[in-house]
Parts: C-alpha cells; sequence; structure tokens
C-alpha cells in the first residue's frame, strides 16, 4: 500500500515553497525536513511572492489511507519581518482549541507541537537569521471538521495539523495485524525472553532506553494490544511489557482489546473512580469532565494525586492479563518520564 504525507508534512512544504517564492523560485516540489531525520519530496500545487509577503499551496495526499483530509488543499501565507524566528497562527479552516488536555494552547490553533516543529526546522534555514510569520490554512477545513473528532475534542471551525513522523502509514488491519505477528514471531523464534510492545514509534523508542533490550524485542502493537498478546501467548513468549501513553493504557484499563480511536473510547467516569479510590475527590470531580485521557492524567498530576498512575497500570494489567504470559505495564508521561510500572 503506497504512503503518504501528513499535514503537518504539507504546512512545512508550502511554508518552503513560499520562503523559496520569496527567493524568486517557483519549485514544483520540495524537500523537507523529517521529525525523526530523512527527507521527504513533496510536490507544490502553487507557490507566489508579492514584496515581502509569499504563498505556497500543498495538496494533502494520505496515500492509501482512508483519511478525510486527502486531496485538501494546505495553504500557508508567510509574511517577513518581525523579530528573529517564526512566528506560527492558524488562519481559515484550522481549528481552534476550546478545552484542556490535547497539550494545546486554549484559544490557540489546532497545530500540534511536532508539524511546528517541522515548519520552525524547514524556515530557519531560509530565513538567515531573519523573522516571519507563518499562517497556516485550510479552505476546505470547516467542511472537512465534523467528519473528524474534532467536534468531541473541543476542536472548533476546523480540522488540526497533525503528524508525528511525516508520513502516513495506510491502516489496513489485516497488513498491520500481519506485521505485529511476524514482530513477535521473530522474537520469538530468536529466543528472546521478553518482548516489548509499544503503541507507537515513539513509545519504542522511549522503551528502547528503558529496557536495552536487542532490536527483535520490541514489537509496536499499534491498537491490537489484545491480539498482539494472544499471538506472545501462542507463540511461548513467557514475558511480555507494554509500554504506551495514557490514552491507550486507559482504553485497555476499561478492558478494549482493540485500542482504534474509532471502536473505543476514553473512560473518564472510570478515571474520576480510580482518582476517587486514591483519596482525591477534588481530583475526581475534575476528571468526571475531563475532554481527554491526557486531560485527566494533567489533572492527576496537578492535584498531586498519590497513586493514580500506579493504579491505572494496575487496572490495565489485570484486565489485559493472558494466561501463559506474565505481563507488565509501563505508562509513559508525555516528557518522556515512567509515571507508574505495574
Amino acid at each position: 500500500m503506497r504512503n503518504g504525507y501528513t499535514t503537518g508534512s504539507c504546512a512545512a512544504a508550502g511554508t518552503k515553497a513560499a520562503l523559496l517564492a520569496l527567493r524568486g523560485e517557483r519549485p514544483e516540489s520540495v524537500s523537507v525536513l523529517l521529525p525523526r531525520g530523512g527527507q521527504l519530496q513533496i510536490p507544490v500545487k502553487e507557490c507566489s511572492a508579492s514584496g515581502r509577503s509569499a504563498r505556497g499551496v500543498v495538496v494533502k495526499d494520505g496515500g492509501d489511507d482512508p483519511d478525510v483530509t486527502h486531496g485538501a488543499e494546505i495553504v500557508v501565507d508567510v509574511e517577513l519581518g518581525g523579530p528573529a524566528g517564526v512566528r506560527i497562527s492558524g488562519g481559515e479552516g484550522v481549528g481552534t482549541v476550546t478545552k484542556p488536555g490535547l497539550g494545546l494552547e486554549i484559544g490557540g490553533p489546532a497545530i500540534n507541537p511536532v508539524p511546528k516543529k517541522m515548519i520552525l526546522d524547514n524556515a530557519l534555514p531560509l530565513l538567515g537569521g531573519g523573522g516571519a510569520r507563518v499562517t497556516v490554512s485550510v479552505p476546505r477545513g470547516a467542511e472537512l471538521a465534523p467528519k473528524t473528532d474534532n467536534p468531541r475534542l473541543g476542536i472548533l471551525g476546523g480540522i488540526s495539523i497533525l503528524g508525528t513522523s511525516g508520513i502516513v502509514v495506510p491502516f489496513s488491519t489485516a497488513a498491520f495485524a500481519a506485521s505485529v505477528r511476524q514482530g513477535i514471531s521473530v522474537a520469538a523464534a530468536a529466543g528472546a525472553p521478553e518482548v516489548v510492545l509499544t503503541t507507537g514509534g515513539r513509545s519504542e523508542l522511549l522503551a528502547s532506553k528503558l529496557f536495552g533490550l536487542p532490536d527483535h524485542c520490541y514489537v509496536q502493537m499499534g491498537d491490537f494490544a489484545g491480539y498482539a498478546l494472544r499471538q506472545c501467548a501462542l507463540m511461548g513468549v513467557g514475558t511480555v511489557h507494554v509500554a504506551g501513553f495514557v490514552g491507550k493504557i486507559a482504553k485497555m484499563a476499561a478492558g478494549a482489546k482493540q485500542t482504534h480511536v474509532k471502536g473505543s473510547k476514553v473512560d473518564t467516569r472510570m478515571l474520576a473512580e480510580m482518582a476517587e479510590k486514591c483519596g482525591a475527590p477534588r481530583a475526581a470531580a475534575r476528571m468526571a469532565c475531563a475532554n481527554t485521557a491526557r486531560h485527566a492524567l494533567e489533572i492527576a498530576l496537578e492535584e498531586k494525586t498519590d497513586g493514580f498512575c500506579a493504579e491505572l497500570c494496575g487496572r490495565a494489567k489485570a484486565a489485559m492479563e493472558m494466561d501463559g504470559v506474565e505481563l507488565h505495564v509501563v505508562l509513559f508521561g508525555f516528557d518522556g518520564a515512567v509515571l507508574a510500572r505495574a
């Protein structure tokens, strides 16, 4: 299946195209630096410049992934001037954050941290120490937003500019399950006494630093938690560590074997009940109205809810335990720290 590129990559490409237009160039494509290293060549639909302002337009290509933003235009307007560096804002069709729990400023644009970094990394070398304002717009964003989870998350008026790797890997249930099974099979065949199942690339990177095991011991299970654990049991892997962030771990704690956003939701009432059990009624009251699992975790940390993270890991472990497997659960914070283990 064909890979695509994220809206974050499109925004970075549009920024670079606009800055090149200010130099008199009209590139048909630009090479974008990716957050984990490497580069990606992205076609440019349009770029133009007038005075100290320029525009770059890139069409989102989701590859073979069923992505509602596929084919949408990502428009970036660049205006030179002001203090050194890049100031990033959202324009038409980029949602506004209205609820906590997303790691973004309330009232600010729904442009996630990695896309912001991509814009900076690709813009700063072309600015030569100067300053610029970068405004990202999605003309069809308001139309596309109701087809996403943004309204539920309190992101209003448009879509989010997303991406953690810059690349969209197609979501195929059968293909992903096969890759999970194959990864576990390789680890088992190599005689690995333990396997670390992670929910994605970032959690795998953190887990590799934590455990220090050979590469073949790490398997990205994605949303297939129950399936991956069953495969470990079938293939005789005796010890399994599940490592991830609060969203997926909270779903596992609630008993979800498949944690994709379309098939499972975070149970904030369960999280509130856990806070109550930890002797934190104020935190519990706030969690009952939490917007996301991340929001609930932020509340727990703000309220200094002792034992909450350990309780969450313990519940996930109890819910996911399987005969023949010694299971352990690791919860990472968004700063990369280990918040709890069970």
